[in-house]
């Protein structure tokens, strides 16, 4: 929930739903290879669908930093509409570029002290590359409605004034081969022992190509900047 935090002060929630809705809340657990523990927990998305998902969230404006070919926070969930910059704060140049439909993008090269942004316009999953280095890569997820949020790095997570109803759960993990969805029925006294069990054991990273669709140059890793 911490990136998700930096959004509440830009946030508006249209209508009177926030202040008659219920709880979500609940906790998400990953199986790991050899029952080890999980590390990034914290970079789930959980989001609802459904009815009296109409409460609709301002656009706002957030940072992904570039700093030491990391793109930091890795993940982000925003609203919709929301404008994300990306500025560079490594001494020398990066391509921001994504290429996940319906809001794929390429801010082109750039270098040190310098920020482009790309304002999402559709809800979605946007993968973030960049051209020179292959190895960063961060998630943009843009929610349709404002029903969404990030766990703590042990899981849990909550919801806030959801307004009774039927709806769909997702939880999306770069980690898990797709997205875990389930039925979910909110109560006036809410829904608040949600428990959602990922599958990581069969994840092995797989490399992503550059913009122009073809394979990273064979030094990429070894990159003297």
């Amino acid at each position: 929930m911490r990136w998700v935090a930096l959004l509440a002060a830009s946030t508006v929630v249209t209508g009177g739903a926030e202040a008659q809705g219920a709880r979500v809340a609940g906790r998400v657990t990953i199986l790991e290879r050899g029952n080890k523990p999980s590390p990034d927990l914290g970079d789930a998305v959980i989001y609802l669908e459904g009815s009296g998902e109409g409460a609709a969230a301002r656009p706002a404006t957030v940072e992904v930093a570039i700093n030491n070919k990391l793109y930091v926070p890795h993940v982000l969930v925003v609203p919709v509409g929301s404008t994300v910059k990306f500025p560079n704060r490594d001494p020398f140049n990066h391509n921001v570029f994504s290429p996940s439909e319906p809001n794929q993008f390429d801010l082109g090269l750039y270098g040190r002290n310098e920020a482009k942004s790309w304002t999402f316009a559709r809800p979605g999953l946007a993968r973030i590359y960049c051209n020179v280095h292959p190895r960063m890569v961060s998630y943009v997820m843009v929610a349709a409605n404002r029903f969404f949020t990030q766990p703590g790095t042990d899981g849990s997570f909550a919801l806030d004034s959801v307004p009774p109803g039927r709806y769909r759960l997702h939880v999306w993990h770069e980690r898990i081969a797709a997205e875990v969805v389930k039925d979910l029925t909110v109560t006036a006294a809410g829904a608040t022992d949600v428990q959602v069990a990922l599958n990581a054991r069969g994840y092995r990273w797989q490399p992503h190509k550059n913009k122009y669709g073809r394979e990273y140059p064979t030094n990429a890793g070894r990159e003297r900047y």
